[in-house]
């Protein structure tokens, strides 16, 4: 184990105090306003296709419609009633004017059944937005946009009864960030005071209990104050809010929780406080550091993908745990070093509560465990083994709902759509065709080659309409489309808005876009790609020879960060557990230690996955979480954040666990003995630990947004697991049947007389 300079600490505790607090308030005010640097939509992925086609989008064209917004308008008259018209040219007027959209979109300019509803009372705009407008989409045009509008309605008369939403992938972000931010201020309130509840329960006392609160909030604060500055250097997504104040709650507390229970254990053996303090930092401050370092160990692997999703989760968890160590091991102690025996006020509570720490139960149970550990294995194998069988049938892509918030002006903006069977105009497949160098692609070579790709496309059930320059006039033959095009300029004054959109000044480049039924999910899109990229392989190739065709849009990014993911995933698996044993192997001198503990843990984790499956994908209780219906499907950024977070957190506890075994193991060199009072000293803390985790995750599960939902219900589930059925169970009983051999080679091999003495 890592062996801490208590004494420093303690006695420089009140520098050490002050130090602290320089720090908090110096972070704070940054925390307060880190939501504003966080990116919602992360860079995508290096050299991929959609990557590549957003690239020739924005070298081939000028004002290119990448980028957009939707305003969709209801109304209580039919959209060609004057009342209805009045709104519309004023919202019209009111886009034009921002000098951030381009170009504005509409049935009063193009006249198409596709901007307006079965009813006739339902209609939307697209306005593009200008490239130089990209890099604020997430900070300031959003809610511009909305009081620029909200101002013209407004201003107009007779206008009760219209609805005016504004939508599309910018508002989307904007809306994902600015709920985030609100659903972890509420996860906060939520778990803060039952976190405190637990507490007081755990230490009967007040002043105790309150100590982790102010550690845990003290870590979170200062994280996301630093990230914050970071943020200025590197892109850091939304994500990092929800996983720093998790993290740096749930870590901070459990850190705490262990500190202070020690310093407790320390005053009631007769130490001094200064004592006391000392020895709890080269005991309990030890475990922390190396229990700290095996969660460093998953956020570690995450920073060398190069998403910005899980990279700056990666940095931000990075940045959470090491503040979380050092406040554990230093601030705590100088405050308990401080503080001394009234930790324990009010003395009153504990009295009260003295039932809940009576160690007979735990004794019992430990007791239990060592006379029947195969009984306890086999059992707690079969638990494990029918809880990851749901596994086997995880889906990964995009949910087929509650993908964007429901309650979200965006969220209701693209129901709204939905329903008038236009939500696939939002989030076209984006088909770049590129050709070389002096080429046309209104050529009748090339016209041909288009025509061909178009309609092979359209063919497929799930398309409901292709744009572009070959479906300008649908029903063309391509000799009829070669002469429609033959003089192409004149083509181009007659339809300026199209043809800025589909094809470039030079011909050179040309855009299809595919738009999808309406009855085709997020993660039938992402079918679609695949079928399109297919398509494309076979016609492309033959009638556009020569050509560089790739696709993009929403799918096709989310189809490449997973095909990416998937692909590193296994790495980082290896990675994480290879690191993870060798630093076992080194703390404790064991080489079975550190493969139980990577083995039970990766139980825990997929148990926690199949469960996951069984109430979202499949939709048993999803429910409780705000979620209609099932998802259908796990997007792949769950699993790799999942499994990367909640494997060092884990591991805390095996740490907490196998510390205080090895303590009296050295002590008495009885195996048996060391496993059933290590078990009975440690099991009420952590039970009261995995229990404050399992609030500040579970917390996060009920948020609005479907990926954090995702990601707190499978950390909390993970967490109780590894608590419950992984530590309590199957840990100790392994540890009862293996022997001395737990701790080979840094003891010998087991001799019979002190085997024997340990049975009897």
């Amino acid at each position: 184990m890592i062996t801490l300079p208590g004494k420093h600490v303690i006695r420089w505790r009140l520098w050490v105090i002050a130090a602290w607090a320089a720090l908090a308030a110096f972070f704070a005010p940054k925390a307060t306003h880190v939501q504003r640097v966080l990116a919602v939509r992360g860079s995508a992925v290096d050299r991929s296709e959609s990557a590549r086609a957003s690239q020739l989008i924005r070298g081939g064209f000028p004002n290119p419609i990448a980028d957009y917004v939707a305003i969709v308008v209801r109304g209580p008259v039919r959209y060609t009633n004057p009342r209805f018209v009045t709104v519309l040219d004023s919202i019209s007027a009111t886009l034009a004017r921002q000098s951030y959209i381009s170009q504005v979109v509409s049935v009063r300019t193009i006249g198409e059944s596709t901007f307006v509803s079965k009813d006739r009372r339902t209609t939307f705009l697209i306005a593009a937005l200008t490239p130089a407008s990209y890099a604020d989409i997430n900070r300031t045009i959003v809610p511009d946009l909305r009081e620029a509008l909200n101002g013209t309605l407004g201003r107009l008369p007779h206008v009760d009864g219209f609805d005016v939403k504004v939508t599309g992938n910018p508002a989307l972000d904007y809306d994902v960030r600015t709920i985030s931010t609100a659903d972890t201020r509420n996860a906060e309130r939520r778990a803060v005071p039952l976190t405190l509840i637990v507490l007081v329960l755990a230490f009967g006392a007040l002043v105790a209990a309150a100590l982790p609160i102010i550690i845990g909030i003290l870590a979170m604060t200062i994280a996301l104050g630093v990230i914050a500055v970071a943020a200025q250097f590197q892109t850091m997504s939304v994500f990092v809010l929800n996983i720093t104040t998790m993290v740096g709650l749930g870590v901070g507390i459990d850190y705490s929780l262990l500190i202070v229970t020690r310093f407790r254990e320390e005053l009631n053996r007769g130490l001094a406080p200064l004592d006391a303090a000392t020895r709890t930092v080269q005991t309990a401050g030890s475990a922390v550091v190396t229990s700290g370092l095996t969660v460093v160990v998953g956020f570690a692997a995450l920073t060398l993908t190069p998403l910005t999703e899980t990279r700056s989760v990666g940095i931000g968890g990075l940045i959470v745990v090491a503040i979380a160590v050092f406040l554990a091991t230093t601030f705590l102690p100088a405050l308990l070093a401080v503080l001394g025996r009234n930790i324990d006020r009010p003395r009153w509570i504990a009295r009260r509560l003295a039932w809940i720490h009576a160690p007979t139960g735990w004794e019992r149970w430990a007791r239990s465990l060592g006379h029947h550990p195969w009984r306890a294995i086999l059992g707690g194998s079969l638990a494990a083994a029918f809880l990851m069988f749901p596994l086997t049938q995880m889906k990964i892509g995009l949910p087929a709902r509650n993908w964007f918030p429901p309650d979200a002006e965006s969220g209701q903006g693209l129901e709204a759509l939905r329903e008038m069977g236009a939500s696939g105009v939002i989030q076209p497949l984006r088909v770049v065709v590129q050709l070389p160098s002096g080429e046309s692609a209104v050529s009748g070579r090339r016209l041909s080659g288009l025509k061909a790709l178009s309609d092979s496309i359209e063919k497929d059930p799930r398309v409901r309409e292709v744009r572009g320059v070959a479906t300008l006039r649908p029903g063309l033959s391509t000799l009829q489309l070669a002469m429609f095009y033959s003089d192409a300029d004149s083509i181009r004054d007659r339809f300026p808005a199209f043809f800025n959109a589909y094809l470039s000044a030079d011909r050179r480049t040309t855009l299809i876009d595919v738009i999808a039924a309406d009855s085709v999910s997020l993660a039938g899109m992402m079918d679609l790609t695949r079928h399109v990229r297919a398509k494309i392989a076979a016609v492309g190739a033959q009638r556009l020879r020569g050509s560089e065709i790739v696709v993009g849009g929403f799918a096709a990014s989310s189809l490449d960060l997973q095909e990416h993911l998937l692909q590193r995933f296994p790495g980082m698996v290896a990675m994480i557990l290879g690191v993870t044993a060798i630093m076992l192997l080194v703390a404790f001198r064991s080489i079975l230690v550190p493969l139980k503990a990577v083995v039970l843990n990766c139980l825990s984790v997929g148990a926690a996955f199949g469960i996951t499956v069984l109430v979202f994908q499949h939709g048993y209780g999803s429910q409780i979480f705000g979620v209609a219906g099932p998802t259908e499907a796990i997007v792949v950024i769950v699993p790799v954040l999942v499994f990367a977070t909640v494997f060092g957190l884990s591991m805390d506890y095996e740490v907490f666990l196998l510390t205080r075994i090895k303590e009296v193991f050295d002590k008495t060199g009885r195996n048996d003995h060391a496993t059933m009072e290590g078990l009975s000293a440690t099991a009420s803390t952590i039970s009261f630990a995995a229990l404050i985790m399992m609030i500040v995750f579970g917390s996060f599960a009920f948020a609005r947004v479907l990926a954090v939902q995702f990601i707190g219900f499978g950390l909390a589930l993970a967490v109780f697991l590894d608590a419950t059925l992984i530590r309590m169970v199957l840990v100790p009983a392994i540890m009862h049947i293996a022997g001395r051999w737990n701790w080979w080679p840094g003891v010998r091999a087991p001799r019979r007389d002190v085997e024997a003495e340990e049975v009897t």
